[in-house]
């Protein structure tokens, strides 16, 4: 699946986006993958309360099932202005 990055999310692993092999069942699970990888992504998904997710462009939540998804994006909340 693709993963993408945005904000400093992507200033913090070091990369737009990637794709991903993965056996993650949720978000959740896939993020867990993610921050036993290296420290950068640990740091990154340290504070999950400070971001959010989108599957395949629809704005989603931790405990959403991976099944079928082929984008998963990672981002902090936006704000208007």
């Amino acid at each position: 699946m693709n993963v993408i990055y945005f904000a400093w999310v992507r200033e913090r692993i070091g990369i737009p986006q990637e794709t991903v092999e993965t056996d993650a069942v949720t978000v959740k699970d896939l993020i867990a993958e993610l921050r036993a990888r290296e420290a950068r992504y640990d740091a990154a998904f340290s504070d999950t309360t400070a971001l959010r997710v989108a599957l395949d462009q629809e704005l989603s939540d931790f405990d959403a099932p991976l099944a079928g998804v082929r984008e998963v994006a990672f981002f902090p909340p936006m704000t208007g202005g």
